[in-house]
């Protein structure tokens, strides 16, 4: 039966990262500081390598956007990984940290998945209108997983799936196994337009540009999957007192 109100136990189960520690102040601001190292040098990779002769259009606007957002939450990062910070914001540095993630594994591989298709000297009949009617199409379906898990999430929720220590939460991998169906034809769909796609329109030789474009458009679709996990457990912060950590490191009763 389907609950027509949800209350802050059907999403108990959600609490498991942050009881846990993975997902406390501390552990996100550790986070943030690998992600001040990292988004530079993924976005180096994208500037010096991926862009370079790459016939993709618009590819000088893209970069000088991305550089942008990048920089912003490079400082945004250093400033909640400090402690006396993030002890009075966890929720600004919960969603800082959810932007971060986005933009390492979701935003730059996929950039630098775009860019490497359209090689100059690799390509057979790429031309930049396809490239960006391609990219269109992965946006979409991007999209399509986005709105697929949220969906099945909403569902699970509704139905009481994530209410911490009832049967349903103990069998609940079991319930969401049949649920991930339509989330997996959807990326498969997508894996095999991307395939067909390069197999057709690219003479692409290079082991390691094929990996970087296979894995970087894996990991678009992944975290298309996971934001939805991420941003209900953000609404629950801003929501419930008690998936916040006090001044002393421990959850909120």
């Amino acid at each position: 039966m389907i609950r027509l109100k949800l209350k802050e136990e059907d999403f108990g189960a959600l609490k498991g990262p942050l009881e846990s520690g993975r997902q406390s102040p501390g552990n996100l601001g550790f986070a943030l500081i690998l992600g001040i190292v990292f988004q530079p040098l993924l976005y180096a990779l994208e500037y010096f390598i991926a862009a370079d002769s790459t016939i993709f259009p618009y590819k000088d606007e893209i970069l000088k956007v991305h550089f942008w957002i990048t920089a912003v939450l490079i400082v945004l990062s250093l400033i909640y990984a400090i402690p006396a910070v993030y002890k009075r914001s966890g929720k600004i540095q919960y969603l800082i940290s959810i932007l971060v993630s986005q933009n390492l594994f979701s935003i730059s591989v996929l950039i630098m998945a775009i860019f490497f298709i359209g090689q100059d000297g690799d390509s057979m009949h790429i031309s930049p209108s396809s490239l960006l009617t391609f990219t269109y199409t992965l946006l979409f379906i991007g999209l399509l997983v986005f709105i697929a898990t949220f969906i099945r999430f909403y569902l699970l929720l509704r139905k009481g799936h994530y209410r911490k220590g009832s049967k349903k939460d103990m069998l609940r991998g079991r319930f969401e196994t049949k649920s991930y169906l339509p989330v997996a034809v959807i990326g498969g769909l997508g894996i095999v337009f991307i395939i067909q796609y390069i197999a057709r329109n690219s003479a692409i030789n290079d082991i390691n540009a094929i990996v970087v474009i296979v894995i970087g458009i894996a990991l678009f679709f992944g975290m298309a999957f996971v934001l939805p996990e991420q941003l209900v457990i953000l609404y629950c912060k801003f929501r419930f007192k008690s998936f916040n950590f006090n001044e002393r490191g421990y959850l909120n009763k």
